[in-house]
């Protein structure tokens, strides 16, 4: 890892390759049939991502939308964009087709990544998103669209590009409480300062750890609790698509032995 590199998927993803944890599960996913993803396979598939981008034209800086459950593919599209230099904008996948539109044609997105399941809510406005150039679909069922999976398979591993630690980063829309939902940007270096001054300083999360958050990853709550805590540390987070009832939350907590619930 470069030292001198500001961009927080340095930090995140390849440094934990470097320091021997690349067989280290990093996220596994709740119930029968769940998939796991290691620190190794995160780095080589977020890899890939530069890759992809620079085959469908979509250049740094651009925006790619995420409306995305929390299953494995979100932190290799939100790494893997980081990597890349393209801003990935994780949205709520709760939202109104109304809603997305105005996000996505405020944000400019010109790549969206979507959850098979929740492709037929935002299928009936693409049409109307005056940016977007290309929708990868999570799942079997891309149809018209493009197979992320098929896509991302496709092409080479690469590095990280070089950032400073106060460029943007990624972006989070507010839910739209005082009037439309507002983009916040967010820079590299405030992923490793929320961190280290709550998820070490306050939690005392560690290494040994495997977390589960009741808030999805498209919140800041639940990125921070399920994604850049565990992972500053080389922690394990176990992610859960569905609606968390209390029910499935005490089956997750046994059958995965959680050592932190958020």
């Amino acid at each position: 890892m470069n030292p001198a590199n500001g961009n927080a998927a340095a930090y995140f993803v390849d440094r934990h390759v470097e320091e021997g944890r690349a067989d280290k599960p990093a996220f596994v996913e709740c119930g029968i049939g769940g998939r796991s993803l290691t620190y190794g396979q995160l780095a080589i598939e977020a890899g890939r991502m530069a890759d992809l981008y620079r085959r469908h034209g979509i250049p740094p800086e651009a925006r790619a939308a995420m409306i995305v459950l929390d299953q494995i593919e979100f932190p290799v599209v939100f790494w893997g964009s980081i990597k890349a230099g393209v801003i990935p904008v994780p949205l709520n996948t709760l939202l109104s087709p109304d809603y997305y539109e105005i996000i996505l044609n405020d944000s400019r997105a010109r790549a969206l990544f979507v959850s098979k399941e929740l492709l037929p809510v935002v299928a009936p406005l693409l049409p109307r998103l005056k940016h977007l150039t290309s929708v990868f679909v999570i799942g079997m069922e891309a149809g018209e669209h493009l197979s992320f999976a098929d896509e991302l398979a496709a092409g080479p591993t690469g590095g990280t590009v070089e950032a400073e630690a106060d460029e943007c980063a990624f972006w989070l829309y507010s839910s739209g409480s005082t009037g439309r939902p507002k983009g916040v940007r967010h820079v590299h270096a405030s992923l490793k300062a929320t961190a280290d001054t709550f998820g070490a300083a306050v939690l005392g999360i560690r290494e040994d750890d495997t977390v589960l958050s009741a808030a999805k990853l498209f919140f800041a709550y639940g990125l921070g609790n399920a994604m850049t805590f565990p992972m500053a540390v080389g922690a394990t987070a176990a992610l859960f698509r569905n609606r968390p009832t209390p029910a499935d939350m005490f089956v997750a907590m046994a059958e995965l032995r959680l050592t932190i619930f958020y």
